[in-house]
This record gives C-alpha cells, sequence and structure tokens, in this order.
C-alpha cells in the first residue's frame, strides 16, 4: 500500500510573512499538493501530514530562526490544506519525519511500503526524511512539481541525491 507525507506544509514556511518562509516557491506547490491529497484520499490511500513542531528553545534555533513553535499560528497547517478526520497528523521535531516520532510503526500497522513526498524544504526535512525512509526499507516517490526549497540550486541538488544515491524516484 501506498501513502502520501505532506512534509510541512505550515505557516511558517509558506506564508510570506512566515518566520521561516520559502517564499513564492513554497506557494507555488500549494494547489500540487491539494490534487495529490485529494487523489490518494479518492483511492483509500493515508495521507500523513508531518508538522515541524519544536519548544521555545530548541536547539534547531542556533542554526535557524526560531519557527514553528509548538501551539503558535506558525505551527499550523495552511488553511489552503484541509485535514480530515481520517488523516495522520505526525509532529516531528528534528529534519526527519521518522526521528523520536511513531511514523515507522504507524505505516506498518497500516501496511504501507511505498511513499510519496511532497512540501518543503527540499533539501531538508524532504531530503531527510527520504533517506530514513529508504534506510527502513520503504520505496520512495518524490512529485518534483510538489517540493520546495529556499534555494533553487539546494532543491535541485536534493533532487538529485535522493534519486541517485538513496534510489528514490523522482515523478
Amino acid at each position: 500500500m501506498k501513502a502520501l507525507l505532506v512534509i510541512d506544509m505550515l505557516v511558517d514556511f509558506i506564508d510570506e510573512k512566515g518566520a521561516l518562509s520559502v517564499g513564492p516557491a513554497g506557494q507555488k506547490i500549494v494547489p500540487f499538493i491539494k490534487e495529490r491529497i485529494e487523489e490518494f484520499r479518492k483511492n483509500g490511500h493515508p495521507v500523513i501530514f508531518i508538522c515541524d513542531n519544536h519548544e521555545k528553545n530548541d536547539k534547531e534555533f542556533d542554526m535557524f530562526p526560531a519557527h514553528c513553535i509548538a501551539e503558535t499560528a506558525g505551527a499550523r497547517i495552511i488553511d489552503d490544506l484541509d485535514v480530515n478526520d481520517e488523516d495522520k497528523i505526525i509532529r516531528k521535531r528534528r529534519y526527519s519525519a521518522f526521528f523520536g516520532t511513531d511514523l515507522d510503526l504507524y505505516l506498518r500497522e497500516k501496511g504501507v511500503d511505498e511513499l510519496y513526498l511532497v512540501g518543503v524544504c527540499t533539501n531538508i526535512c524532504v531530503l531527510y526524511t527520504a533517506a530514513d525512509a529508504r534506510n527502513l526499507a520503504y520505496n520512495v516517490n518524490i512529485y518534483k512539481d510538489g517540493v520546495a526549497s529556499f534555494d533553487e540550486k539546494a532543491n535541485d541538488f536534493a533532487l538529485k541525491e535522493a534519486e541517485n544515491t538513496l534510489g528514490c524516484r523522482i515523478i
């Protein structure tokens, strides 16, 4: 079975006034992601929203500006993407959706062996989620029209790395 991971489509990353906004590249992928969500739901496949969610004093803020702080508006899934009762929300504190979460357990309970990734940032959370997924023996597909980053070159590098090193399929 396959599942869609919607990675970090949160106010702080997508809204132009977000604390760590990806900018127009992040906003551009929203319609594509909405279509994939509808497609997966229609076909009875799990849709999982992966949400960056930090404490106020998180060590990640030594590298990046404070963002997606738990229980703030910036940590919310953007309004353009609706979450329904069948969807799963996984909150994470690090780049990978697998690190310190129950994502792997949830996927295995559902019988999922193939993942489709969309979201931001391609060279950070998408790439590290893909790496952990491959290390856990999942087949991984990344929609190139469904991912974005702060930097187009970093985005392109991450897609090549995912394909050439990790064995992900870029579609």
